[in-house]
């Protein structure tokens, strides 16, 4: 079987700013056509040159396919990483990663994380014998004292659905005094505004769902690693357990990804419009969004990021009834799962998005039944106003 270390991503610009890398990282015109795009090679198996020697490395697109391999290595260039992986799925992602992991492993991870996340840690891992704990990975003092087994620190910042932030310099320094090995979720800030192995993350993990390809037609996942020790395990396990996208699923994502920084721009800037008019409106509890002064994390926010994303959640003091209200109010926001698309999402984390975490967990991490979650859009932001100003009026207590 090949192995990946005969493929040769494009070489770097040093010099290049993270919009134009985003532009053309992954891929060089095609010496044999000019292609500007990579071509979607829907093959299933490669010609062989001889038995076992396949041509220019490739013998089957589970193991080895250069659409799948462009869209790799532009991540792993704008993570800043030694090789990313991509995987059929955000789930399909973590799970590859937790398979490098053995019976009696712990995984220290933050209390604050997507419900299917939690779904996977709680019912899946801890089946086959890996340790799980919940932490406040945003408090410096549980950084500072984790437990001395500890193998992988597991962080989301910014988090799913509170917006919680976690230094990721004290993260990295805590998992370090115990030698175990830091993974950050990276999928609420993206690259555009976060990179984590800047700061000593190990793996660094995406939904490509997301922001990543950003326009809410394809389904993936990606892990980018620091260093080329961890690529070999990646590879191995994601070729071995069969998790790798499609090649045409890998080539939506490269072309959704090549207007990140443009797309992120705009989602800031609209999500800190929200955030400002729903801090000062009266019928609404509390907001959490990490541009706010008023957001705890505020302050590591801005050292760690250079904007603050385009993710908020706002709590209704009427619980399910009011914010079931809200939801259907709305007329430019869409009810549904999932995120970082061009267009405006609401969803309600506790009977959606975080449904398969139980009550009382799920009241302890602080998700109460009024919470309302916003994927804030690129749409004109008067109009996004409008349509929460009047949805709100609507359902006043």
């Amino acid at each position: 079987m090949s192995d990946p270390d005969k493929h040769v991503p494009p070489k770097r610009d040093p010099d290049a700013r993270f919009g134009t890398r985003a532009v053309h990282a992954g891929w060089e015109p095609d010496e044999q056509t000019g292609a500007v795009m990579p071509p979607v090679y829907l093959t299933s198996t490669f010609v062989q040159d001889g038995p076992g020697q396949p041509r220019g490395g490739y013998e089957y697109s589970r193991t080895q396919n250069p659409t799948r391999f462009a869209l790799q290595d532009a991540l792993a260039d704008l993570e800043g990483g030694a090789a990313a992986f991509t995987f059929a799925s955000g789930m399909a992602a973590i799970h590859t990663l937790l398979l490098t992991l053995k019976p009696g492993d712990r995984v220290v991870a933050g209390k604050d994380l997507y419900g299917g996340t939690h779904r996977l840690f709680n019912r899946v891992m801890e089946r086959f014998g890996v340790l799980i704990d919940y932490v406040d990975t945003s408090d410096p003092a549980v950084l500072g004292a984790l437990p001395k087994d500890t193998r992988l620190l597991y962080v989301e910042t910014p988090s799913n659905p509170l917006l919680t932030i976690t230094s990721l310099e004290q993260a990295v320094a805590g998992a370090r005094r115990v030698g175990a090995e830091v993974a950050v979720d990276n999928t609420f800030a993206s690259p555009a505004l976060q990179r984590p192995i800047e700061f000593g993350a190990d793996y660094v993990i995406h939904s490509t769902t997301k922001y990543i390809a950003g326009h809410s037609d394809v389904v993936g996942g990606a892990v980018v690693v620091r260093d080329e020790v961890h690529s070999e395990d990646l590879w191995f396990h994601q070729n071995s357990a069969g998790t790798a996208n499609s090649p045409f699923d890998a080539f939506l994502t490269l072309r959704g990804l090549r207007t990140l920084e443009v797309r992120i721009e705009r989602h800031c800037a609209n999500a800190r419009a929200l955030a400002e008019f729903l801090h000062s409106h009266s019928g609404v509890d509390r907001v959490l969004y990490p541009g706010l002064a008023s957001h705890s994390g505020h302050a590591v926010a801005r050292e760690q990021m250079s904007d603050f994303g385009g993710m908020l959640s706002f709590d209704l003091p009427g619980g399910i009834p009011q914010s079931s209200a809200l939801v259907k109010a709305v007329r430019i926001f869409q009810l549904a799962e999932s995120l970082g698309g061009v267009e405006s999402l609401i969803e309600l984390p506790a009977p959606m998005t975080h449904a398969s975490v139980p009550l009382e967990a799920r009241l302890a991490k602080g998700i109460t039944d009024g919470l309302v979650r916003l994927s804030v859009g690129i749409e004109d932001p008067a109009d996004l106003i409008a349509d929460l100003e009047q949805a709100l009026a609507k359902v006043q207590i």
